[in-house]
């Protein structure tokens, strides 16, 4: 284990023994695009806890699940889309929060500086009969 600004890094012999796999599928896994471990100046890779977290959903597909490589890359693209989803979704829950949190005293504002001033009540019609339809726009 090598650290480095404070984080703990692992060398590719020591991942592939904590995993029981060859050293030459890591590098496999990296050829194929689906890890990036940092390097030191003499080219070592560096394993980080991102890193092995990766390695490990990896090597479920591939162990329990039976994905092939162009499988598990799928996968994990669609689950790195996903969760950048899941992150605009909460962000955009965050602003309708904010919004709704200054109220209805904002809306009365609104309303009051409004050039044609009606209650929220006029702006809604309803049929006086059930012959009665509103009519289109």
């Amino acid at each position: 284990m090598v650290k480095r600004g404070g984080r703990a890094y692992f060398m590719i012999s020591a991942v592939a023994q904590k995993y029981n796999i060859h050293p030459q599928t890591l590098r496999l896994y990296e050829r194929e695009g689906l890890l990036k471990p940092s390097r030191t100046e003499g080219n070592t890779r560096l394993y980080s806890e991102d890193d092995l977290e990766r390695l490990e959903t990896i090597l479920s597909l591939t162990r329990d699940l039976g994905v092939n490589l162009a499988g598990v890359e799928i996968i994990l693209n669609m689950r790195t889309k996903i969760e950048a989803m899941q992150s605009e979704v909460n962000e955009f829950m965050e602003y309708v929060k904010h919004e709704l949190s200054r109220g209805l005293g904002d809306w009365e504002q609104r309303l009051s500086t409004a050039l044609v001033k009606s209650s929220p009540t006029d702006l809604v019609r309803t049929p006086k009969s059930a012959d009665e339809t509103i009519p289109n726009p």
